[in-house]
């Protein structure tokens, strides 16, 4: 069965803690994305949620990486923070237009990530999700959220993010609701369980199940033995987009770099 494309990384590539760990003792940091890139498919770039990056920046970061690589971005603060998503237009588009698309082929999901605090009001958000422009400079734009609150575990949450073809993120082993169901043509995850008992920060029995529960969505599918709320979506490759992200921080890069490896194995 054919399957889509599957990225699979950390959070940013500025920790102090990888220096002679994760990246080699005498690297430089500004060779540490290019080194990221070697070992990695994917990033999420949290620093984008506090302010806004140079068009020359997000250039920089495209010609460090390979043609295979994505950049996820975390959408504005400014945005999110709002206690009426629906009057929030005016910052999602100045995130949007403010030289991401500078990225090309490697932008991959903007993460709108609501307080954890945000509660599901459906007039409200899903006023939100039709701010979200699906282009920006005739670049295709996608977009995901990553909503906290237990009140958006129901059907009309989904049903709302799915109408809108926006991805509502699964944010797993926190103390977060799991909300599983695929609502747009990619999926988003977001492993947030690693812990300094373990040489690879999740066990390998763990891991093992995350690379099967990845390789499953690429497929189509839908994990078995996560949390749905809404009908089964149509059965169609969806890329996956899977960060190990919190945690014991220091172990999420041999995370990340031991579920591609188990993917790339079950994937063939």
């Amino acid at each position: 069965m054919a399957a889509g494309r599957i990225f699979i990384g950390v959070g940013g590539w500025t920790f102090e803690p990888w220096r002679g760990t994760y990246y080699p003792e005498k690297l430089t940091q500004k060779r540490e994305l290019e080194h990221m890139g070697s070992t990695m498919t994917g990033v999420e770039v949290n620093g984008t949620f506090y302010g806004s990056q140079k068009p020359a920046s997000f250039r920089k970061w495209h010609d460090e990486v390979p043609d295979d690589f994505m950049f996820t971005l975390k959408g504005t603060r400014y945005a999110t923070n709002k206690k009426v998503l629906a009057e929030a237009g005016e910052s999602v588009n100045r995130f949007t237009s403010s030289g991401i698309v500078e990225l090309k082929d490697k932008l991959g999901p903007i993460n709108w990530q609501l307080a954890s605090t945000k509660k599901f009001d459906p007039t409200d958000f899903g006023a939100f999700l039709k701010l979200l422009p699906a282009t920006q400079d005739n670049r295709a734009l996608r977009h995901a959220v990553e909503a906290r609150h237990e009140s958006f575990a129901n059907a009309d949450a989904v049903a709302l993010a799915r109408e809108n073809g926006v991805a509502l993120i699964t944010g797993a082993d926190a103390q977060y609701s799991v909300i599983a169901d695929p609502t747009a043509d990619f999926v988003y995850l977001r492993l947030q369980g690693t812990s300094e008992d373990n040489e690879k920060g999740y066990s390998e029995k763990a891991l093992d199940t995350w690379a099967d529960r990845i390789v499953t969505y690429a497929k189509g599918g839908v994990p078995d033995d996560l949390q749905t709320f809404g009908p089964a979506p149509e059965q169609t490759p969806r890329d996956v987009f899977a960060f190990v992200i919190s945690g014991h921080k220091e172990k999420n890069p041999a995370a990340a770099m031991a579920l591609i490896e188990k993917v790339q194995k079950l994937a063939g």
